[in-house]
């Protein structure tokens, strides 16, 4: 089976970094997870994933600690601190966490390094499967920049694959449906690392388990979207994102860029929604504990751009701390229903602060999303010829569940700074 039927829709789910950084505990997993499956799940939310450092026992914010030991197996894999995750005490790892999200009747997913541990390299650790040590397979030029923990490994050296194939075979015995590699997409120094994609690939591939790949960070090179659908099922076209304007309104040039380039099972990723109740354990993005800086203007012109686009959508807050209207952006059936369903997003035409972007929909429907990103209010609007309808039609704005006019075959909406629409297009 082809990886790219493992995510035929952009996968939706809550991560944990925007709110607990590198430090985050089983029983915060497992609070989100059962939110999740109470108040979620009947709209596609499904992923529970983990984010790095899980490893570390030490771990207290987004800030690395530097070269501190790691909790690792004798065949050189990294492993949960049990004194974060109690129940993967006894080399159990992250099956008991996995059955229990499973439980819920949703997936489960963890973050990783790309590469070896320098703590089993150092010690020459043995590799299952193989003859070679972490010492002989290791590529100690190949680092991330911004973490201490891998080394990359050389893929001449027939002991990493042998290395990948163990590792996704562990994660495959705990029961892991979605794996987030990262300082693989766009790594500052190297660019991607296009030979461990392949090497992961072919390890997921015999593993024997269903696993979604996932690459960060980004950006991610346009010029190699092939070889990135080849390999995965999401990547990065940008760095971290998070809750300031500059960044989002930097996203609809990213966007244009990736429009088209995607494919169903391989989704080009706008990264995790930075919502709600974020910064609890982390100090990234410029600021602790908060809530979301993002204006609500801001927020649907964010969520709408990620559907119209078909990101994949991860929640970055607490969901435990979510309020209605928080919840009211993840749970619009409408809105979901491009997002898991429209093909052929394409920006439409930009002028001055005005945006318009639009997506063919089921039935002959169209989509259209019109922005403002300007400082000031101002009218958006756009014809129907350059939507790419014709004839007649109703018309529906998503967020608000209002029927809109159609005037002379123009729609048009006044929108706030930061604001947007969202209008579904139905043949009358």
């Amino acid at each position: 089976m082809s990886h790219l039927n493992l995510a035929p829709t952009p996968p939706m789910g809550w991560n944990s970094w925007d709110c607990y950084g590198a430090a985050v505990t089983e029983q915060e997993i497992r609070g989100n997870a059962e939110y999740m499956a109470e108040r979620l799940k009947p709209f596609g939310w499904e992923y529970v994933v983990v984010d790095i450092q899980w490893y570390e026992p030490g771990a207290s914010s987004s800030l690395y600690r530097k070269f501190v030991p790691l909790e690792m197996d004798g065949h050189s894999r990294l492993m949960p601190a049990a004194n974060r995750f109690p129940s993967a005490a006894g080399g159990k790892g992250f099956r008991p966490l996995a059955d229990y999200v499973h439980g819920l009747g949703l997936k489960f997913g963890i973050h990783i390094m790309r590469g070896i541990p320098r703590q089993a390299v150092h010690a020459a650790s043995p590799i299952l499967g193989s003859e070679a040590t972490a010492r002989d397979i290791a590529h100690p030029n190949s680092i991330c920049p911004w973490n201490t923990d891998m080394y990359g490994v050389d893929p001449r050296h027939e002991g990493s694959q042998a290395y990948y194939d163990s590792l996704f075979a562990l994660y495959a015995e705990w029961g892991v449906d979605f794996v987030k590699v990262d300082d693989i997409a766009a790594s500052r120094l190297y660019g991607a690392h296009l030979e461990e994609i392949a090497l992961i690939r072919r390890a997921i591939d015999r593993c024997g388990r269903p696993i979604v790949l996932s690459l960060s960070p980004g950006p991610a090179a346009v010029e190699q979207a092939e070889q990135l659908k080849a390999g995965a099922n999401l990547w990065r076209i940008t760095d971290d994102f998070w809750d300031r304007w500059e960044l989002l309104l930097d996203m609809f040039d990213r966007c244009e860029r990736w429009q088209g380039l995607g494919a169903d099972g391989a989704w080009p990723d706008c990264d995790m929604l930075p919502l709600g109740h974020i910064g609890i354990r982390s100090v990234d993005g410029g600021g602790a504990d908060r809530l979301t800086r993002f204006t609500r203007d801001e927020q649907v012109t964010m969520m709408t751009l990620w559907c119209l686009f078909r990101s994949p959508l991860f929640f970055g807050g607490e969901l435990r701390d979510n309020d209605a209207w928080t919840n009211s952006l993840l749970t619009n059936r409408d809105v979901l229903r491009l997002h898991r369903s429209s093909s052929g997003a394409r920006l439409v035409k930009r002028e001055g602060g005005s945006i318009v972007w639009a997506a063919d929909g089921d039935g002959g429907s169209l989509y259209a999303a019109l922005f403002n990103v300007g400082e000031q209010a101002a009218a958006v609007a756009a014809t129907l010829s350059e939507l790419g309808g014709d004839g007649a039609f109703t018309a529906k704005e998503l967020w608000s569940g209002q029927s809109a006019e159609l005037a002379d075959g123009r729609l048009s909406a006044e929108l706030p700074p930061h604001g947007a629409a969202l209008y579904r297009l139905d043949p009358a």
